[in-house]
């Protein structure tokens, strides 16, 4: 089954299609296997995709896995949507797990509730398979669920991303305001900026702030993967083979080039900012 998987990439609204090109380009997926859809792509790939996606994406927000989808009208409807999914397969009673609750026009009274269902449907189906139940963890679970209701459709999704993929692993300080990297990552595609095209043009920013802009176009420009500097919750999860994901590594870092193909230049009016910009350029690699 982790060859014929539902994925679903969440991103800001209005950067589907560009989140949908970047998917192509990362995965080669085409067609059926990749739509989009509204605060989001879906695609029909593999546990490889998975990883792939959660290295290299830098306009998703995560990358969940559907394993569950259902009309509802109760509570008790989502507990026996969510009994249903093989968890074992996804993750052991070693592991402690959160289920997280989003909803659009849900007619459920409490959310809380909603998740307390079918984090009990979790529970109790480990403990009928096993006699252990697992953990829950609501500050840093190994194992995130994502429970998402509209008026009368239920979803389950496994997180194989856990912290936001926005959140590459070179930001030590938040300085004023950051943009966030994946809006960052939306303003340049939204450019048409490409380096590596056939007529490359440098990039400037005259108002770079902490740098946000100027770095990530410094790691496209080179090929520095957005995730290659953090940890993600696929390394938790029953399918993961530590060998295949340093292969995936190893590749990525193989590719990555030297130097820019061409200039990219970031001023601000804030000193103190520039500042900061150069000390996160020198953390994510790219100084």
């Amino acid at each position: 089954p982790m060859n014929q998987l539902q994925l679903f990439l969440p991103c800001a609204a209005g950067v589907e299609g560009f989140l949908a090109d970047e998917v192509h380009d990362i995965t080669g997926l085409t067609g059926q296997d990749l739509l989009v859809g509204r605060g989001g792509v879906l695609l029909r790939a593999s546990w490889r995709h998975a990883l792939l996606l959660n290295l290299h994406s830098r306009l998703a927000q995560r990358v969940l896995v559907q394993l569950a989808h259902r009309t509802y009208r109760s509570e008790n409807d989502l507990y026996h949507l969510a009994s249903d999914v093989a968890w074992e397969i996804w993750f052991t009673t070693r592991q402690s797990f959160k289920v997280e609750v989003t909803a659009q026009h849900s007619p459920l009274q409490s959310l809380n509730f909603a998740a307390l269902r079918v984090k009990d449907a979790v529970a109790d189906r480990f403990r009928h398979k096993s006699g252990v139940r697992p953990d829950v963890n609501t500050q840093w679970p190994d194992v995130r669920i994502h429970l998402h209701l509209t008026t009368d459709e239920a979803t389950i999704y496994i997180d194989t991303s856990g912290e936001p993929l926005f959140k590459r692993g070179w930001r030590e300080d938040k300085g004023d305001a950051p943009l966030k990297e994946t809006l960052a990552a939306a303003m340049i595609a939204a450019s048409g900026w490409d380096p590596h095209g056939s007529n490359p043009q440098p990039l400037y920013d005259p108002c770079c702030g902490s740098g946000t802009v100027v770095i990530e176009a410094a790691q496209i420009a080179r090929k520095i993967p957005a995730g290659i500097l953090r940890r993600f919750a696929f390394e938790k999860l029953v399918p993961f083979q530590r060998h295949v994901w340093e292969a995936m590594l190893d590749e990525a870092e193989a590719a990555i080039l030297p130097d820019s193909p061409v200039g990219i230049y970031g001023s601000d009016i804030s000193h103190r900012m520039v500042d900061f910009a150069q000390r996160n350029a020198e953390r994510a690699g790219v100084s």
